[in-house]
This record gives C-alpha cells, structure tokens and sequence, in this order.
C-alpha cells in the first residue's frame, strides 16, 4: 500500500481538460487547497481549431486554449501533475486517491477524465496528419459548418452512424455512410437516409491515404476520397475510476449525476464528457462551475470554511 501524504486536501481533481481545468480555476478561487492531477490526454488537445467556442472571433486551437487555461489556474496555485490516478478509495466522508505510486487524502474529488474516440483502422501519423488538416474531424457539431457544400464521409453502422449521416447532411447534399463491418439498420433508418439522398456503401475500409486535398480510402465499391470524414464510431467513457468507487453509471458509462454534478457516492462528483449531455467544451466548462461551486458549498456545510 502506498505511503499517504501527509496533507489532506480539500479537493482532488483528476483531469486536465476544459472541464477540469475550469474547475481548478474556481476551486482555487474560492481559497480551497486542490490538486490537479492529469494524464495528458485531453481530447481537447486533438482539435486543430474550434470556431465555435464563444469569445475567439478567428477560433483557437485546443493546444492553445488549455495552455490558457493551465496559466490562469496556475496564477491561483493552481499547478497541473502530469500523474495518472490509479484508484479513488472511500474513507468514511473522505477519500484516498493513488497516484504514481503514491497516495492522497482529500475531502472530495472531481472526476474530469473525458472520453476517448474509436479511431479509424490506420497509423497514428496520418490519422494525425489527416486530422489537422480538417479531412478527419470528430464532431459535427463543432465543426460541421467547415464541411459547407463539400464531399463528405460519414463511417458507421446502425443507428448511430445514421443519426451522424443526417446531422451532417445539414450542412452539405453530398453525404456517404460508409459501413465497416455491413448494414445493421432497420426500414425506419433506410428510409430516413433515402429520403436525405444520403448514399450507402458497404465496407470494410481500408487503404487511407491523403490523396491532393482529400482523404481516401477502399471499399466494397472502390476506392472514394473526400473533403472530409466523420468517423461515427462511439467512444470509450473514461468512467472506470468512479464506477470501482461505487458510483452508478449508464449501461454505456456515461456518469449518473445530480443538478449539482454529485455522482451517486456523496463527496465524489463528475463533469465533462464523462458525464451523459452535449459533448462540447462550453458545456464541460458550465459543468464545472456548478460541481466546484457545490464542492466549495458541501464542505463549508461539513465545516465551515473560515481564512
């Protein structure tokens, strides 16, 4: 068993990415002793440039964006550790926290650990490659504007991959889903995509290269390119911390929380992408103004918080 610290903290935070960062920024604004503790894989850190994140007129990138926000925690003390969580344990109204070895005492946590994409079958370097120049993009929500009237790629199944194919068809006529492993889709999902004229192809996919200014790849009817493609692929809720904690979880591990982003073991809450909601960073970043502020409530309640 690792050695405890001999601090107790007021709040662990376990994650650094918009949700957490912006939580470390008020947790440390409210006078509270916190640690950030961060494996440095962010999904914000992925996006070449978001366009819709309010006050950036011309975007940002996410490397840009969580650098500021690292410096603005950082000017309330609040420091990120580049140290992966092992474990969340419960002590009566308290926790202990492993991390790199060690162990941490604190009176709540914050769970802000994210999710992470199913990617496309190809080599790191050109899935990086094709995804700073735009021909690979993850969400149509964040950036389905910038594939306006262009030739795009959708690859999934079921009813997911419909649901992707017609949010994107919002923004372009020239929509393919593209199935990897075949067509799981019933009447109702073939004719709502008949009826947006979005085209079907069958896979498996294969072969992508950056090909001029699009990204190609095989399939059951050839090799096609595209301006752009939208992997529709789910995700891995990183989840598993809180869930071996006690707290409950959706069958696809998506955080149950309450209108104060307490999960259900008391003292422990979530915010961002690991919890069920709209998967984008101004949201993440509201989450957690609500968690840090009923953080700072729920411990001034246990004891008052007197500087």
């Amino acid at each position: 068993m690792p050695g405890l610290d001999a601090r107790m903290d007021d709040c662990i935070i376990i994650g650094a990415g918009p949700a957490g960062l912006t939580a470390a920024i008020y947790l440390a604004r409210f006078r509270l002793s916190i640690r950030l503790f961060d494996c440095g894989s962010s999904r914000a850190a992925l996006i070449p440039r978001t366009h819709n994140h309010a006050g950036f007129p011309g975007g940002i990138s996410g490397v840009d964006l969580l650098a500021r926000m690292q410096r603005q925690a950082a000017e309330y003390g609040a420091m990120r550790e580049a140290v992966a969580v092992s474990a969340i344990e419960r002590a009566g109204q308290e926790f202990r926290v492993l991390a790199g070895g060690r162990a941490f005492a604190a009176r709540s946590v914050l769970l802000a650990t994210g999710v992470v994409n199913h990617r496309p079958d190809m080599a790191d370097a050109l899935h990086d490659a094709a995804l700073q120049a735009g021909l690979l993009r993850y969400c149509p929500v964040c950036d389905g504007y910038e594939v306006t009237d262009r030739r795009v790629g959708v690859i999934g199944t079921g009813d997911h991959g419909m649901r992707e194919a017609l949010f994107v068809r919002g923004f372009t006529r020239d929509v393919t889903l593209i199935a990897p492993a075949g067509y799981a889709l019933d009447e109702a999902c073939v004719a709502a995509l008949d009826d947006a004229g979005i085209a079907r192809v069958d896979g498996p996919c294969g072969g992508y290269a950056i090909e001029g200014n699009r990204l190609a790849l095989d399939t059951a009817d050839g090799r096609m390119a595209f301006d752009s493609i939208y992997p529709a692929l789910g995700s891995t809720i990183r989840s598993e911390l809180a869930v071996e904690a006690g707290a409950r979880a959706s069958e696809d591990g998506c955080l149950e929380v309450d209108d104060h982003q307490q999960t259900s073991v008391p003292g422990l809450f979530a915010a961002g992408d690991v919890v069920k909601g709209l998967d984008q960073i101004s949201h993440a970043m509201g989450q957690a103004g609500v968690a840090a502020t009923a953080i700072r409530n729920l411990l001034d309640a246990r004891r008052p918080i007197r500087r």
